[in-house]
């Protein structure tokens, strides 16, 4: 899978970030999504979502190695993890995603749960494989 973004789309919702903290967190938390919507205002109505495209930066930088690589998809081990925040600091998109109440940054596992609820589809999987709830 490989998400894309069509932001033109995107209504604000936050459908994506809330599925994303609930799938891993439990939580209905949308500031636990490990993703980012952003609105660009004073223009209303406009919105930038952005993915993690899985390049690999943040493992670039990890001290301690705990983010690696595993069929496509950069993963993070929050045990490994030393919260030194350079994976954040690197990451091209801004979306590893720092909680306070996380010891560790929230890193996109690419399950593909906002691609299956996002209600516009704003983020799709650009190889088709997962597509959303209900079509």
């Amino acid at each position: 899978m490989r998400l894309e973004t069509k932001s033109r789309l995107c209504s604000g919702c936050k459908v994506c970030l809330t599925i994303c903290a609930l799938s891993h967190f439990a939580e209905n938390n949308p500031k636990k999504g490990a993703l980012r919507v952003e609105g660009k205002f004073p223009t209303p109505g406009v919105f930038e979502v952005n993915v993690c495209n899985q390049c690999g930066a943040c493992a670039a930088v990890c001290p301690v190695e705990a983010i690696s690589e595993r069929d496509g998809v950069f993963r993070l081990d929050r045990e490994t993890c030393v919260s030194c925040m350079a994976c954040v600091e690197e990451c091209p998109f801004g979306v590893l995603i720092v909680h306070p109440s996380e010891a560790a940054p929230i890193k996109c596992d690419n399950c593909g749960e906002c691609v299956r609820y996002c209600p516009r589809e704003a983020i799709i999987d650009g190889e088709g494989e997962v597509k959303r709830m209900g079509r």
